[in-house]
């Protein structure tokens, strides 16, 4: 199991948030092709992560064939663009939360115990979840290189957390993913072992270390 110490970030620090992820974010790696003969291929992905004394900082950054976004509101089918997910377990263990986001800075966030008992979030807690979102590449969606970067806020109040008590430990998992891209993939962070495709495995997520 993959582990990452998730450093603080001082709010009174005189750096703007790009600058402080640069200088003080824990970087990670998506690269486990975990489904390599019917889906070897892999954009490059990689990000940052910290927290504040409110929230967690997730940072990705790819660079892949191929560009996808076509669901242009929040909590959309997104896992089929071109997209970035954050999975994470509250602490009791009894629910876990999926944060996915494409290019256009579009979230599907819910929450539940399981695969098949998910709850959206609703507009209120949408609305707390900042993102920003930018990407550059060729003139053809479906072909070409394009970079792309997307960043979340994601407060500790709706992972289920108290910001005046964390927890010592989280367990989560970061994917990257495109199921109707023109070059479908499902990459994760931490191995998952299952026969398909299937992000909804808290089993096989990995471990946040809070500093």
């Amino acid at each position: 199991m993959k582990t990452l110490t998730i450093p603080f970030i001082p709010e009174d620090l005189d750096l703007d948030l790009d600058t402080a992820l640069e200088l003080y974010g824990t970087r990670f790696q998506v690269d486990q092709v975990d489904w390599p003969s019917e889906y070897p291929y892999a954009p490059l992905c990689a990000g940052r992560i910290a927290r504040t004394g409110e929230g967690l900082l997730v940072d990705f950054r790819v660079s892949g064939l191929d560009l996808r976004a076509q669901n242009l509101e929040d909590n959309g089918s997104q896992w089929e663009d071109s997209c970035c997910e954050f999975f994470v377990e509250n602490p009791d263990g009894s629910e876990y939360y999926n944060f996915e986001i494409n290019p256009l800075g579009k979230v599907l966030a819910a929450a539940g115990p399981d695969r098949n008992n998910r709850v959206r979030r609703p507009s209120d807690e949408m609305d707390q979840i900042l993102r920003t979102a930018q990407f550059e590449g060729s003139q053809d969606y479906e072909g070409g290189i394009w970079n792309w970067r997307v960043t979340l806020f994601i407060p500790f109040v709706l992972i289920g957390i108290d910001p005046d008590d964390l927890p010592e430990r989280l367990r989560a998992n970061f994917y990257k993913c495109g199921d109707k891209t023109a070059h479908p993939h499902f990459v994760s962070w931490n191995r998952i072992d299952t026969p398909s495709p299937d992000f909804h495995r808290p089993e096989c997520f990995g471990e946040l270390i809070l500093r």
